[in-house]
């Protein structure tokens, strides 16, 4: 049993899918300018409207582990890649139209 036979389930890839964009998002908040605090870069992100902005910059990341699933073909996981960016993508629609 090779090691991608192991992790090749669609569990595994919905939580890469998930936790791949929250890392991101740690990321830009932590190396955001003026070191604010969370509700602090929060409101400064509502103020300026780019919560879909960030929410879509922190998902494109998805894509790479998406074409690197697909490209160990570990075809499982590549679909719960996908799945959750589809999540992913109807949040960022409901931001955008409801928020």
């Amino acid at each position: 049993m090779k090691l991608t036979d192991k992790y090749d389930r669609i569990s595994s890839g919905l939580l890469s899918g998930f936790l791949l964009p929250v890392i991101v998002v740690f990321f830009v908040f932590l190396f955001s300018k003026g070191n604010p605090s969370l509700k602090e870069w929060l409101e400064k992100i509502s103020i300026a409207g780019i919560e879909t902005h960030i929410i879509t910059l922190c998902v494109f990341p998805n894509v790479l582990i998406f074409l690197l699933f697909n490209h160990l073909d570990m075809l499982r996981a590549s679909r719960g890649v996908l799945g959750i960016t589809i999540v992913w993508a109807v949040i960022v629609f409901g931001v955008y139209f409801f928020v």
